[in-house]
């Protein structure tokens, strides 16, 4: 009986005790599950994606991520793949809860062993889920519990492939790589496809501690590991005895991953970096995974920035030396570390830093940094006169001392010419360069579409972000003069009609005193044709065209075509006094040779989210049996054109055909040696502080400007003719080689009549210079005239319209 008391004691005992342990094990457990993060959110998990941008070719050209990561579904995942890392990490996978108790035995084995060593865990493929997505690194029971509790959790709501996919997808591997898609570029140039099975091997051998086995630093612990995991696929009937050998014996060779190799669109590309944040966020941006096709034309970007730097060199090169980077005592031994000091422009990359080290009559001898020996011969030092204030030069250079002193420090470029030279033998020859004071930018578009091609808004972006061809905003001078006279068609004047060139003043009030433009030849020329007026720039012709027409009309007709938002309705805005940038106003050409078509600037055609999805597009016009599904082979595609018409199509060809002839006749006339279908107009403010050239091919419209980026007259002889004007000819000649191109679009309402150019009069068949003329068939002009008729400007215009 007392033996059996004892019993119940010891019984009740245990009882009392193991319901006491469960109790604290509830407790704990219920601790640590109200602490848990939501593990619901990997059902929808999106990890983070790199956005790509292409151009319009299709070519890889940027990307913005926060990590290195590319998601690859499960089922895209080759086999060998999925197999070296179930066979390192986690063998039971597709066996267990979430987690592996045989595991779990056989580390704390491991561990009771081995006291003093680092202790060694047994998580699962979930459990590293578990600790990637949602818990700390730190080695703690209270972090490892939370990582069980979580695992099991998973396990409910995931499949197992899901589980896995989220893991291969996630894992770090080193290399900055995140993901086993972005290890195997980073690690070996491949895709996951083209991967072998000790590459394979390799990868799954990594997640323990990818720095400890880095496959350079430390490449004998990292093969150990790699043959251990081929070992494992052997183990596992996965490869053979034969592949496994194989493997084993390969050398672990990393290859470096092929670099993007950029478009050098720096401005381009900084200026779609905006538009997607400012439309879909940063994150978006830099985890979303867009795909972007941009409208870049990368030939065409090349020949801008190509064509830019060399327009704004030979402007440079015209005004003279500015002095050497700096000077130094060439007996000191230094001179490689003074050279190594000196940065090449980004934009310059073949320039090189070199010292004089010697003079002599003829020539300068230079030392390279890269031990390298050159001269410059005094014929190639002429164009380095002094520079001096507002843009004039010194004395001519009659010897290289006059430009030079030993020691200064220059930029130089390799000649590629060969010449005698009997004293200095065989010296490689190099010119003298100096970076340009001058800034500029140009912009290619479509003037159908608005899609840019190509844009440089400076010499150098990494000197200076700022874009000169979207954010500075510069007076047009005559480069608006064309709108001046659009304003002027539609209120019924012809291209033929003749405007008085002759004085001009008048009282601006309010203690201004008098406006007395002039011309910039300083000449008069009498009655003149509007045409004539337009293709030779004359001031005085257009500011009585304003005062006819009304500048309050020209200043609408601004704003309607988006040059400026603020023109004061003063006359001289009619000599380009406002402000505009760049952009906007070859913008406001394309609409003039699209036909007077409403066009909005565009640098993206297209963007689609991860999934493949598109979330926008620039074309949104409707295209009549394009769809696949409802595709019929009988009918051609039909795109409804939806565009606004702003501008009479007439009215537009007249403008067109007037800027085409100041390329032929006028101002623009260095452009005509292309010897294809051009238009233009160049442009000259105050002073000669900003100079620009805007023209256009009937399906290509391209923009330059150029000036300082702290106002200052470019030179007492400068203007966009001489400045701009060239880098546009440049540009077309490039951009159009080897490319029939068709005569301006005449619309259909127009009517060509045979015009004498000197005299606007009807043309008689003797006479030599003949143009057909276009005229808008019905006009009004006659009502136009009788309302002007009685007014002081009577004798200011004649012969408007009747010669149709």
């Amino acid at each position: 009986m007392k033996s059996f008391k004892n019993l119940v004691t010891i019984f009740s005992s245990v009882f009392i005790t193991l319901f006491a342990l469960f109790i604290v094990l509830l407790f704990i457990v219920w601790h640590f599950v109200l602490d848990l993060p939501d593990h619901e959110q990997l059902i929808n998990y999106e990890p983070p994606m790199v956005t790509r941008v292409y151009a319009s070719n299709g070519r890889l050209i940027s990307e913005y991520a926060a990590e290195q990561r590319s998601f690859v579904p499960l089922e895209s995942v080759p086999q060998i793949v999925i197999d070296s890392f179930l066979a390192a990490e986690d063998k039971n996978f597709y066996k267990h809860i979430g987690i592996d108790f045989t595991s779990i035995i056989r580390a704390i084995k491991r561990n009771l062993n081995n006291l003093s060593g680092r202790p060694e865990g047994a998580s699962t493929i979930t459990q590293q889920v578990a600790k990637n997505f949602f818990l700390s690194r730190e080695l703690s029971y209270k972090r490892k519990f939370k990582e069980v509790l979580l695992a099991l959790r998973i396990e409910q709501i995931l499949d197992k492939d899901k589980i896995l996919e989220l893991y291969l997808n996630q894992i770090y591997l080193g290399y900055r790589s995140y993901g086993i898609a972005a290890a195997s570029l980073n690690y070996f140039n491949k895709s996951l496809n083209e991967l072998s099975i000790s590459e394979a091997a390799f990868l799954a051998a990594l997640p323990k501690a990818p720095n400890n086995y880095h496959p350079i630093r430390k490449k004998k612990a990292a093969v150990g590991r790699r043959n251990w995991v081929i070992k494992r696929l052997l183990q596992e009937r996965i490869i053979t005895r034969e592949q496994y050998l194989k493997a084993k014996s390969s050398e672990l060779l990393t290859i470096e991953r092929k670099e993007l190799k950029p478009v050098e669109a720096q401005y381009f590309l900084e200026d779609v970096r905006k538009e997607l944040v400012e439309k879909y966020g940063e994150d978006k941006l830099y985890k979303g995974g867009l795909t972007v096709k941009s409208s870049l034309d990368p030939r065409l970007q090349k020949i801008a920035d190509n064509t830019l730097k060399t327009g704004l060199i030979n402007y440079d090169i015209r005004h003279g030396w500015r002095g050497p980077l700096a000077n130094v005592n060439i007996k000191d031994t230094t001179l490689k570390r003074d050279l190594a000091s000196i940065s090449i422009p980004e934009a310059f990359p073949n320039w090189k830093a070199a010292v004089v080290v010697h003079l002599d009559e003829v020539g300068a001898n230079i030392f390279i940094d890269n031990d390298q020996y050159g001269r410059i011969n005094l014929k190639d030092l002429k164009w380095a006169r002094q520079w001096r204030r507002n843009q004039y030069l010194g004395p001519p250079i009659k010897n290289p001392k006059d430009v030079l002193a030993v020691g200064d420090i220059i930029y130089v470029e390799d000649k590629f010419e060969k010449e005698d030279s009997v004293e200095y033998g065989e010296l490689p020859l190099f010119n003298l360069r100096q970076f340009p004071d001058i800034n500029g930018a140009i912009i290619a578009l479509d003037p159908h579409t608005g899609r840019i091609f190509a844009v440089s808004g400076g010499i150098s972006f990494n000197k200076s972000e700022f874009n000169r061809a979207n954010q500075a905003f510069r007076q047009p001078g005559s480069a608006f003069k064309p709108f001046v006279y659009l304003t002027a068609l539609e209120k019924g004047f012809a291209p033929n009609a003749k405007i008085l060139d002759a004085p001009f003043v008048i009282d601006q009030g309010a203690d201004l005193g008098k406006w007395s433009p002039t011309n910039y030849s300083n000449k008069f020329y009498g009655l003149s044709t509007m045409r004539l007026g337009l293709e030779k720039s004359r001031n005085l012709m257009t500011i009585r065209l304003a005062q006819m027409v009304g500048i309050e009309s020209i200043v609408n007709k601004a704003t309607k075509l988006n040059i400026s938002d603020n023109l004061d309705p003063v006359l001289s805005m009619a000599l380009g006094a406002g402000e505009t940038t760049l952009q906007r106003l070859t913008v406001a050409y394309a609409m003039l040779v699209n036909g007077g078509k409403k066009i909005a600037p565009s640098l993206i055609d297209r963007v689609q989210n991860r999934n493949g999805e598109t979330i926008e597009k620039h074309d949104n016009r409707l295209c009549i049996n394009c769809s696949i599904e409802n595709l019929d082979p009988t009918l051609e595609p039909e795109i409804v054109n939806t565009q606004e018409q702003i501008i009479d199509p007439v009215h537009a060809y007249q403008v067109v055909s007037m800027l085409e002839g100041a390329v032929l006749r006028g101002t623009g006339k260095k452009v005509s040696v292309i010897k294809k279908p051009l238009a233009g107009k160049t442009g000259t403010t105050n002073d000669s502080n900003d100079t620009w050239f805007i023209g256009f091919s009937p399906d290509l419209v391209v923009g330059i400007y150029v000036g300082f980026d702290t106002p200052k007259s470019l030179g007492p002889r400068e203007t966009g003719a001489s400045v701009a004007s060239p880098i546009f000819r440049d540009f077309m000649y490039l951009a159009l080689e080897k490319k029939e191109v068709a005569p301006f679009r005449i619309p259909s309402k127009a009517q060509l009549v045979k015009i004498n150019l000197k005299t606007g009069e009807i043309a008689n068949k003797n006479d030599k210079d003949i143009i057909l003329e276009a005229f808008v068939s019905d006009s009004k002009v006659n009502e136009f005239i009788k309302e002007k008729s009685s007014s002081k400007l009577e004798n200011d215009i004649q012969g408007f319209g009747g010669l149709y």
